[in-house]
């Protein structure tokens, strides 16, 4: 069993921020589910590009406000509390915040813990507990 709280992950290598975001990773690869879980704040004026060409993510908003710009057909969707989402056919997207969003994100296949997006958006493709990228 684990059994884990948003406090022991805050403030350790399993939390993650960039310029826009903060990632609080509480289940990872390494814990074997077959997903990750993370716990994670996007930050009120920011617009955060993503494509994750490697995973599928679904989202659920606990608080704040945003806009959802799925870049493949220009729709465009309001995220307030209680939205859920699922990037099910790795769309290219845009994040613009209004108001400091808390969302839960689970990601298919796990995440390692350590990713960020890098130039194209796109999160590694991380196979191994060891941080070895898969080719």
């Amino acid at each position: 069993m684990i059994v884990k709280t948003l406090d022991s992950v805050t403030d350790t290598q399993d939390d993650v921020a960039s310029k826009t975001w903060r990632s609080r990773r509480l289940l990872l690869l390494k814990h074997g589910m077959g997903f990750s879980l993370h716990d994670t704040t996007m930050f009120a004026g920011t617009e955060t590009f993503m494509w994750y060409a490697n995973h599928q993510e679904a989202v659920y908003c606990i608080e704040g406000e945003g806009e959802l710009e799925d870049l493949t057909d220009g729709q465009r969707y309001p995220i307030t509390p209680g939205t859920v989402y699922a990037l099910d056919g790795h769309e290219k997207h845009i994040m613009r915040v209004k108001k400091d969003l808390r969302l839960i994100c689970v990601f298919n296949p796990p995440v390692a813990g350590t990713e960020t997006h890098d130039e194209n958006g796109v999160y590694p493709l991380v196979t191994q507990t060891d941080g070895v990228q898969a080719a």
